[in-house]
């Protein structure tokens, strides 16, 4: 296993800039009330991993350089489970080398893991050790069963969207999430704008 898919789970001592910050000192706490469905994008620790255009090139930006990245074991102290219904579903992003650690989360939280629910195509690549990389994934866990009424039966798993600022998802994913369950409650973790029929939390949208 080479050093970029290698992921720490626990937070650097000393003052490294960069570093990954604790969550209870970083985030809101949770606002009160149990919701159907949960979205969460998770600030991923990278440990300092930037992004390059090859040799003697500039780098194009990491993590780091955007928003506060939290370590795996920090997520995990979330208590995601205080505020999910008990039957719920979580829709979680994860970029492909942080997969393992997605799951895990999932689990972490009170959830089982169901599937993938969305593959996006971000129309633009990234270099990688391996292949090309332009696509990222939304899986899907699920606590007691599946929220009830349903909306749409006939959502699409595959999602083509032009990738915008950094780390940021296409709307068309909230978009799809809501067709399926338009009449539940439903609230964002780590939201970066306040959307109508969900309750946002976050650094950067919290209400």
């Amino acid at each position: 296993m080479d050093e970029f898919e290698r992921r720490s789970r626990s937070t650097p001592s000393g003052p490294v800039p960069g570093a990954p910050r604790r969550a209870e000192s970083l985030f809101p706490p949770f606002p009160k009330g149990r919701f159907d469905v949960i979205y969460a994008d998770p600030p991923w620790d990278y440990k300092g991993q930037l992004q390059h255009n090859g040799a003697g090139n500039r780098d194009t930006g990491g993590a780091q350089r955007h928003y506060p990245t939290v370590t795996l074991d920090d997520l995990e102290n979330l208590d995601v489970m205080s505020i999910s219904a008990d039957d719920s579903l979580l829709f979680m992003w994860s970029s492909s080398p942080h997969l393992d650690q997605a799951i895990h989360l999932g689990k972490a939280w009170g959830f089982d893991w169901a599937t993938v629910a969305f593959v996006w195509n971000k129309m633009k690549v990234n270099p990688g050790y391996y292949t090309m990389s332009q696509c990222e994934l939304c899986l899907v866990f699920k606590r007691g069963k599946i929220p009830n009424p349903r909306g749409a039966r006939n959502v699409k798993q595959y999602l083509e969207a032009e990738r915008e600022r950094h780390s940021a998802k296409p709307d068309e994913a909230r978009q799809r999430i809501e067709e399926m369950f338009p009449g539940q409650k439903k609230i964002e973790l780590f939201a970066r704008v306040s959307v109508k029929g969900w309750k946002a939390w976050g650094l950067e949208s919290n209400g």
